[in-house]
């Protein structure tokens, strides 16, 4: 949940690099970009935990299908916050 929601709680590139090129902040492409690179980093990293464990279980598309649209839900606050939730001035 927590790199489902990082790209729309920070204004750095992988909360790392500082983006100066934008006026307004990270732009949604960026963000949503984000979000897949993310996808792939947390989904090596349960890769690397499974095969450590034991037996690797082979995964069809509908695994991957089914686990991008779970994260895809779990950053759902993050893009609410940043984007929907009115802003009171």
């Amino acid at each position: 949940m927590l790199a489902a929601n990082l790209p729309f709680f920070n204004e750095r590139l992988f909360a790392l690099i500082p983006l100066g090129g934008f006026a307004l902040g990270k732009p949604l492409p960026v963000r949503l970009l984000e979000l897949i690179i993310f996808y792939f980093i947390v989904g090596g990293i349960a890769f690397a935990l499974e095969s450590n464990a034991g037996n690797r279980f082979e995964q069809g598309w509908e695994f991957y299908a089914v686990t991008g649209c779970l994260f895809i839900v779990l950053s759902f606050p993050g893009f609410v916050i940043r984007y929907l939730k009115k802003k009171h001035v």
